[in-house]
């Protein structure tokens, strides 16, 4: 197989098997399934292996970026082509995996997708504040003209994510990765998907002030 599904999870034990289970059976793509397991102290390591998910285990807790550096570095180890970032807390539609590797097969390095041209359903108050500073933070920054940031659903040429630099371990990685897609000059798109906010990925999301967190450690590094 020529294209590798990266899942980072920490304490996702509640979700992770029907995340893996949704991407094999709804993806329409012959893809394997790789788990970064981020140093959980529940389940998530055995259910991802009963739902037919490869995986490797961080000793403890070192957060979502270093996990997908993870994820990146066995990519390019196992000669996989393409790589689809997804989460674990199952906000996202599998099926739509599908669209993101038809757009990257038109030529393009990297396909983002956008929730803010796809569809929204219940997004706390809280979470639509978040998004907007980063929004406006990474279009400064970055200089990229998108609609939606820190979404964790794209997908990737191995060719140019082997280019990227990814030293944020935790949250602020999301903004690093567009950074570097505008200094490599890779050419990239957006394309619409389905972002669903349930009461367990609630739970489990970013809070306001995390926001100011990320903006200190893309600043102090």
């Amino acid at each position: 197989m020529n294209i590798l599904a990266v899942i980072p999870a920490y304490n996702e034990s509640e979700k992770i098997g029907e995340v893996v289970s949704g991407l094999r059976n709804k993806a329409n793509l012959p893809l394997d399934i790789l788990v970064v397991n981020d140093g959980s102290k529940d389940e998530t390591v055995s259910r991802a292996v009963e739902a037919g998910a490869i995986v490797i285990s961080h000793a403890i807790n070192r957060g979502q970026g270093a996990a997908l550096k993870t994820g990146i570095d066995f990519a390019i180890k196992k000669n996989y082509q393409t790589v689809i970032f997804f989460d674990a807390d199952g906000q996202m539609d599998p099926a739509e995996a599908y669209n993101l590797n038809l757009k990257l097969n038109e030529g393009y390095d990297v396909v983002l997708g956008s929730r803010n041209i796809g569809r929204v359903i219940d997004m706390p108050l809280s979470t639509k504040i978040v998004k907007k500073l980063a929004l406006i933070f990474t279009r400064l920054i970055s200089g990229l003209n998108l609609t939606d940031t820190h979404n964790g659903f794209q997908a990737w040429r191995i060719s140019a994510l082997s280019q990227i630099k990814l030293d944020q371990d935790r949250m602020a990685h999301a903004s690093q990765i567009l950074n570097e897609i505008s200094r490599l000059k890779l050419k990239y798109c957006e394309v619409p998907v389905t972002i669903k906010y349930t009461n367990y990925s609630k739970r489990k999301g970013q809070r306001l002030w995390n926001s100011f967190n990320i903006l200190w450690d893309l600043l102090i590094k």
